[in-house]
C-alpha cells in the first residue's frame, strides 16, 4: 500500500492551475484533481495543465527535465559527470540512471488517462467549438510521448517482433487494474500511433511552443515512424515532415545560437519546449548553474564531443574552456556560457524542433533509397543556419558532398544530428543506436551487445505487478 501512494496514486492526481499560460508555473492549488473533478471547459483545462506540470517533471521550484538532457548523451559518451569518477556514468548498468524515465512517464500518462476519462464523460454543450476534441488530442498525445520515452530505454523498440514492449496504460490506474501484462513491441507502436493520430486530427493548429499542436503530434510521429523502421514508414516520414516544413508555423532559426542564448520558447523553430516554473532561474541549483560552474551537479562535454564539433564553427558556442589544466573535460555552453547567470532562457527545456524534422526528413529520404543529393540539400539547409556554408575551409559541408554512399551519408547525418540536437530530448542516442551494429559497437566499444540498448525494467514493476513479464533480456529480475 506504501507503494501505491507514493508512484501509482501519484500518478493519479492531477496538480491544479489556471488556464493561463502564464500560471503554468504557478504552484499547485490542489493537488488531488482527478476525473471526477472535471466538470466542464474550465476545470478540464485545469486539469490538463496540472498533466502538462508531469510532463515537465516538475517541482514546486523547478522543472526537472535534465536527465532528458544528459542521461542519453551520457549513454552515448558525449558528456559526463563533472564530480567523480568521469566516464564511469556512460553504461546502461549504472544503476543512477536506471529509472529515469519511467515513474516520471508513468505519472505523466496516469495523469492524463485522468483528463481522457473526465472530459469524455461530459457532453458537447459544455465546450466551446471543438476544444473536447482538442483537449483530448493533448492529452492523447502526452499519452504518446510517455509510452514512447519508456518504449525506447525500457524496450526492443529496434525488433518489429520482439514481445518485449509497453506496459500500455489506457486508463487512470487503481488498485483493482495495478496489474496487467506488458504488450509486445508492434503492439506498443500500434498504439502510440494511434493515438499521435488523434492528436493530428483534431489537435490544436495554432503555434503555441508550450502546449501540444498537431504540429507537435506529426513531428512525434516523425520520431515514431523512424524508430519502428518500416519501409513504409519512410514515405509516410517523408510525407509529414514536408507538411510541417511547408505548411506549419514554422522556421529554423537563422542563426541555429539564439535557439538557446537569445530567444528560446520565442524561436521561429521551437514545437514544442516547457518553460520555467515561476523564479525557477533564481534557484540556487538551477539547471544552468549545472553546465558551469557547477553547483549540486556538473555535467560536462566529452572530448568525444569536442572532437566532433572541430572545423565547425558550433564548438565556439557548445564547447567551453577544459574544467581545469588537468581535466580531460570541458564545460557545456550551449545553455549556459562561461560567466553568465541563469535566466529564462538559460533554463528553457526543448522537446520538438524544426531542425530535428529537417534531419529526420533526410535520414528517411536515404533509407528509402532516394535521392542522396535532395537528402544533402536537406542537411545543408540544417547547416546553413548553423554558419557552414560552402566556402574553402568548410569541413562539414564538404563531409556531407563527400559522403557518396547511403552508409557514409547516414553516418553524416548523425553526426549532424548529435551537434544540432545535443543536450535536448535523447536524439544523439537513438541517432546511434539506429546506426548498424558494428558501427554502433565501433562509436561507442561499451556497447558489446544490442542488449544494452536498452535499460532494465525496474525491480518495483514486478514486485508490484506479477502479471508484468519477464525482465528485459541481458538483465536480473530481483
Amino acid at each position: 500500500m506504501k507503494y501505491i501512494y507514493k508512484y501509482l496514486v501519484l500518478g493519479m492526481v492531477l496538480t491544479t492551475f489556471c488556464a493561463c499560460e502564464k500560471e503554468l508555473g504557478a504552484l499547485p492549488k490542489n493537488d488531488k484533481v482527478d476525473a471526477n473533478t472535471i466538470l466542464d471547459q474550465g476545470t478540464a483545462q485545469t486539469a490538463l495543465n496540472g498533466a502538462y506540470y508531469y510532463f515537465a517533471n516538475a517541482v514546486m521550484a523547478k522543472t526537472r527535465w535534465q536527465a532528458h538532457q544528459v542521461a542519453p548523451a551520457e549513454l552515448a559518451g558525449y558528456m559526463g559527470y563533472g564530480y567523480g569518477a568521469f566516464g564511469a556514468e556512460w553504461s546502461n548498468k549504472n544503476t543512477s540512471i536506471q529509472s529515469y524515465y519511467w515513474e516520471e512517464s508513468y505519472k505523466l500518462i496516469n495523469a492524463v488517462n485522468g483528463v481522457a476519462t473526465g472530459v469524455n464523460k461530459l457532453p458537447d454543450n459544455k465546450f466551446t467549438g471543438t476544444r473536447k476534441k482538442e483537449i483530448i488530442a493533448e492529452a492523447r498525445f502526452l499519452r504518446a510521448y510517455g509510452h514512447f520515452k519508456i518504449l525506447t530505454f525500457y524496450g526492443e523498440w529496434y525488433k518489429a517482433d520482439s514481445r518485449y514492449g509497453v506496459l500500455l496504460r489506457d486508463e487512470l490506474s487503481t488498485i483493482s487494474n495495478i496489474a496487467k501484462p506488458r504488450s509486445t513491441v508492434k503492439d506498443s507502436y500500434d498504439f502510440i500511433l494511434a493515438d499521435l493520430d488523434d492528436a493530428i486530427a483534431n489537435g490544436p493548429e495554432e503555434k503555441s511552443g508550450v502546449y501540444a499542436t498537431k504540429w507537435a503530434a506529426m513531428a512525434l510521429k516523425a520520431r515514431v515512424l523512424m524508430s519502428r523502421g518500416k519501409a513504409a514508414d519512410y514515405t509516410t516520414l517523408i510525407g509529414l515532415a514536408d507538411e510541417i516544413i511547408d505548411e506549419g508555423p514554422f522556421t529554423l532559426e537563422s542563426n541555429a545560437r539564439d535557439i538557446f542564448q537569445k530567444n528560446g520558447l520565442n524561436s521561429s523553430e521551437v514545437i514544442l519546449g516547457l518553460k520555467p516554473q515561476a523564479g525557477q532561474e533564481l534557484d540556487y541549483n538551477a539547471k544552468s548553474w549545472q553546465y558551469w560552474p557547477g553547483h549540486s551537479s556538473l555535467y560536462v562535454a566529452t572530448p568525444m564531443l569536442k572532437v566532433l564539433y572541430d572545423n565547425d564553427p558550433r564548438q565556439a558556442w557548445v564547447i567551453g574552456p577544459k574544467r581545469g589544466t588537468t581535466s580531460v573535460s570541458y564545460f557545456l555552453t550551449k545553455y549556459m556560457f562561461v560567466g553568465g547567470v541563469p535566466t529564462l532562457v538559460s533554463e528553457t527545456d526543448y522537446a520538438l524542433r524544426l531542425t530535428e524534422v529537417y534531419l529526420l526528413k533526410a535520414e528517411a529520404i536515404v533509407r528509402s533509397g532516394g535521392s542522396l543529393a535532395t537528402a544533402k540539400t536537406v542537411i545543408h539547409e540544417v547547416q546553413e543556419k548553423a554558419g557552414i556554408t560552402n566556402v574553402v575551409n568548410s569541413i562539414p559541408y564538404n563531409a556531407v558532398e563527400g559522403a557518396n554512399t547511403p552508409s557514409d551519408l547516414l553516418m553524416e547525418i548523425y553526426k549532424e544530428t548529435v551537434k544540432s540536437l545535443i543536450a535536448e530530448d535523447g536524439m544523439e542516442w537513438m541517432a546511434l543506436l539506429r546506426l548498424p551494429f558494428a558501427t554502433v559497437k565501433q562509436l561507442k566499444p561499451t556497447i558489446i551487445s544490442e542488449q544494452l540498448y536498452i535499460l532494465p525494467i525496474p525491480k518495483d514493476a514486478f514486485l508490484y505487478n506479477p502479471l508484468f513479464g519477464d525482465q528485459n533480456p541481458g538483465y536480473i529480475k530481483n
